[in-house]
C-alpha cells in the first residue's frame, strides 16, 4: 500500500512539475507577448511624442506670434481712449478749421454784400437827388410806460437784420413790409439820426433850399426828434450848431449871416412865435420880384451867432407855441411848428452870393378823435390838424400822379411847404411811428403815407447863387 502511495505521489509530483513547467512556459510566453506589446506601444508613444514635439516646435512661433498680437491688442485697447481722444481732437480741429473757412467765406460774402448794399443805396440816393425824390426816413420810438402793459403794449414792429431800410409791421395777424430810405430802430440815438441828415443841412450853406419835416401820429416822438431835450437836443439845435461850425470853417473866404424865424400853424392860422404879438395871423404871399418864391410878410427874423442865441430863440418859441393835454399825449403839440433858418453867404474873392433856406417842420400829430378824447376847442384843433394833414396827402397824391394842378393852397401847411414840395429844394420826411400793438393801425397809415411820399418825384434842385453886392448889416437886420 505504501508503495502504491509512493508511486501515486511520485506521479503526482511529476504532474505537478509538468504543470509548473507548463505554467512557467506560459508565464514566459505571456511576458514575452506583453513585452512585445509594450515595445510596440512604446514605439507608438515615442512616435506620438515625436509628433507632439514636432507640433510643439511648430506651435511655439505661432504662440509667440499670438502672444505678440495679444500684447499688441492689449496695448491698443489700453491706448484706444487716448487714440480716440486724439482722433476726435484732430477731427474737431479739421471740422473747426473747415467751419472757420466757411465762416470766413460767409463773412467775406456778407461784407461784399453789405458793401454792395451800401453802394446800391449810395447810387439810389444819387438817383433820388438827380430825380428830385423826397427822401423818407423812419424812426421807431421805444415802448414806454404810457403804452401800458400786456399784449397791447407788445411791439408790433420788427427789423430786417441785413437791410436797415426795411421794417415789418404785424397788423391783424399779418406781416406788412415797408421799404424806406433808412429806418432807425428804438435804440438809435439822436446822434445816429442827425448823422444821416447833416449832409442835407450843410447843403443850405451852398445855396440850396432844404426841408426836413417830421410826420406821424400823436405821441410817436416827432417833437423829440426835431427838438429833443436840453441834455439830448434834436435835429433843430444840432443843425444850427453844425451850421455855425461850417461857417467858422469857411470864415477865411466867406462871410455868412444866419438868421432864424419860428412860426406855427394853429387852427389854419399862421402865427409868428418870435413876434411881439404871437396871436396875430400872418399871410403867405409870393415874392414881388417875380421869382415865384413864397415869403411871409411881418415874420420876425433873428440873427443868431452862437448857441446862446439859439437857446434864447427856442425858449421864446416854446413859450408861445400852442400845446394842450389830450388822452394820447400829455404834452401833445396842437400845431405845426416851423423853424426857418436862412443862410446868406458872400465869397469875398469872387463876389458870389448865395442864399439857402433850411425849413425844419414839426408837424402836429395825426390822431383819431375817438381815441384822443378831444372835446370842444380840442376837437376843433384836431379837426384842423387832420384837415391840414389830409391836404398834405392830397398834394402828395397829385405830385405822385403828375396831375397838372397841385392843391397847395388847400391849407396853410401845404402852401407854406410849396417851396419844399415843388422841385426847388431837397426834402426829407422823418416818419415817426409807435411800435405798440394798440397803435398798429395808426402806424400802418403812417408807413403807407411814407411809401407814397417816397415815390414822389420833385425834379432837380436848384442853387440860389448869383454875383452881386453884399447887403449891408442894416439891410440884413
Amino acid at each position: 500500500q505504501i508503495a502504491l502511495y509512493e508511486a501515486e505521489l511520485e506521479r503526482a509530483h511529476g504532474q505537478m512539475l509538468e504543470e509548473m513547467q507548463a505554467m512557467e512556459d506560459e508565464k514566459n510566453r505571456a511576458i514575452e507577448e506583453a513585452f512585445s506589446r509594450a515595445q510596440v506601444e512604446m514605439r507608438a508613444v515615442h512616435e506620438n511624442l515625436a509628433g507632439v514635439r514636432t507640433n510643439l516646435l511648430t506651435l511655439q512661433p505661432a504662440l509667440r506670434t499670438l502672444t505678440n498680437d495679444y500684447n499688441s491688442l492689449k496695448r491698443q485697447v489700453r491706448d484706444f481712449p487716448l487714440l480716440l481722444q486724439e482722433t476726435l481732437r484732430s477731427a474737431r480741429s479739421e471740422i473747426g478749421q473747415a467751419i472757420e473757412e466757411v465762416n470766413s467765406a460767409n463773412r467775406e460774402l456778407l461784407r461784399k454784400y453789405r458793401r454792395e448794399l451800401q453802394l446800391r443805396k449810395k447810387c439810389h440816393n444819387e438817383l433820388v437827388r438827380l430825380k428830385g425824390n423826397i427822401r423818407v426816413f423812419g424812426r421807431v420810438r421805444p415802448i414806454t410806460k404810457e403804452d401800458g402793459v400786456g399784449a397791447e403794449a407788445a411791439s408790433a414792429v420788427t427789423f430786417d437784420p441785413d437791410d436797415d431800410a426795411v421794417l415789418h409791421l404785424s397788423h391783424k395777424g399779418k406781416q406788412v413790409s415797408f421799404e424806406l430810405d433808412k429806418v432807425f430802430p428804438p435804440k438809435a440815438t439822436q446822434e445816429d439820426v442827425f448823422r444821416e441828415v447833416q449832409a442835407l443841412v450843410t447843403s443850405c450853406i451852398d445855396g440850396y433850399n432844404v426841408c426836413i419835416f417830421a410826420y406821424g401820429q400823436t405821441g410817436a416822438g416827432k417833437t423829440y426828434t426835431m427838438e429833443g431835450t436840453a441834455a439830448n437836443p434834436g435835429i433843430n439845435q444840432r443843425a444850427l450848431r453844425l451850421l455855425f461850425a461850417e461857417v467858422r470853417g469857411k470864415a477865411a473866404d466867406w462871410d455868412y449871416a444866419i438868421s432864424v424865424s419860428v412860426a406855427e400853424i394853429y387852427n389854419e392860422a399862421l402865427r409868428d412865435l418870435l413876434g411881439k404879438e404871437p396871436q396875430e395871423k400872418l399871410e403867405i404871399k409870393l415874392c414881388p420880384d417875380g421869382s415865384g418864391q413864397l415869403y411871409v410878410p411881418g415874420l420876425t427874423e433873428f440873427r443868431v451867432q452862437s448857441v446862446e442865441d439859439i437857446n434864447k430863440v427856442f425858449e421864446l418859441g416854446h413859450v408861445n407855441r400852442a400845446t394842450e393835454c389830450t388822452n394820447l399825449n400829455e404834452r401833445s403839440s396842437r400845431s405845426h411848428a416851423l423853424l426857418i433858418v436862412t443862410v446868406r453867404g458872400l465869397d469875398r474873392s469872387t463876389g458870389l452870393r448865395t442864399a439857402g433856406k433850411l425849413n425844419l417842420v414839426d408837424l402836429a400829430g395825426s390822431e383819431r378823435v375817438g381815441r384822443s378824447g378831444a372835446e370842444g376847442s380840442r376837437l376843433r384843433e384836431a379837426q384842423y390838424i387832420n384837415k391840414s394833414l389830409s391836404a398834405l396827402g392830397d398834394v402828395i397824391y397829385a405830385l405822385r400822379s403828375r396831375q397838372g394842378h397841385v392843391p397847395f393852397r388847400n391849407s396853410k401847411l401845404t402852401y407854406l411847404l410849396q417851396d419844399s414840395l415843388s422841385g426847388d429844394s431837397k426834402t426829407l420826411m422823418m416818419v415817426q411811428v409807435s411800435p405798440a400793438e394798440k397803435n398798429s393801425s395808426e402806424t400802418l397809415c403812417s408807413l403807407k403815407f411814407a411809401e407814397r411820399v417816397r415815390s414822389v418825384e420833385l425834379g432837380p434842385v436848384s442853387r440860389k447863387a448869383e454875383l452881386g453886392s453884399w447887403p449891408s448889416q442894416e439891410q440884413l437886420e
